[in-house]
């Protein structure tokens, strides 16, 4: 199997064009955790503010412990909402990469495939054997990759379930802090 220069050239450009995609995917991402630690800073910055006028109001210790724990539970919340949007960033993001190495292993595969076939087409008389050998060396290596692109699907799959579980239960916590000391103070 030899390329013509227009097939090279073709396909050079078509790994340009998919690296300046690539490239564009990656700024995008860039600019949304940008976006998002502006807007959180912002928020944080609006709420000391708040919170600061809110403690020097404070008249006594039963007001200050009620105010304390008011102030538990957004902030539990907030960091949950952080993390959740900071991982849906690096997860789309991820995806985006993992598709086109996927797309671009799969098309090296068939290369490959169309390779070893021609070359089978084309071998001298007797040397079956050995086409046979490389076929099941080349079956034999696409099936490991597959097992390992299923293997770290799972894998991210899990990962994204003990994240949201996490993030869940440190919410809970939160509220179920912030109820306990609503109850303990009386607030």
């Amino acid at each position: 199997m030899s390329f013509t220069p227009e097939q090279l050239l073709a396909a050079h450009k078509a790994n340009i064009e998919q690296l300046f995609g690539l490239t564009s995917k990656a700024f995008e991402g860039v600019e949304k955790l940008i976006e998002l630690n502006i807007q959180v800073s912002r928020e944080a910055l609006d709420d000391a503010a708040k919170n600061a006028q809110a403690v020097l109001s404070v008249k006594d210790v039963q007001e200050l412990a009620a105010l304390q724990t008011s102030l538990l539970q957004p902030l539990a919340e907030k960091a949950a909402s952080y993390s959740r949007k900071l991982y849906e960033i690096a997860s789309t993001n991820s995806s985006e990469f993992t598709k086109a190495v996927e797309e671009k292993a799969s098309e090296a595969q068939e290369t490959v495939n169309k390779l070893v076939e021609t070359a089978a087409k084309n071998a001298p008389a007797g040397s079956e054997a050995s086409v046979a050998v490389v076929r099941s060396a080349l079956s034999a290596a696409n099936n490991a990759f597959e097992s390992v692109q299923k293997t770290v699907k799972q894998a991210t799959d899990v990962a994204q379930a003990n994240f949201n579980a996490v993030t869940e239960s440190a919410t809970n916590a939160a509220k179920t802090a912030a109820a306990t000391r609503r109850r303990t103070t009386g607030a």
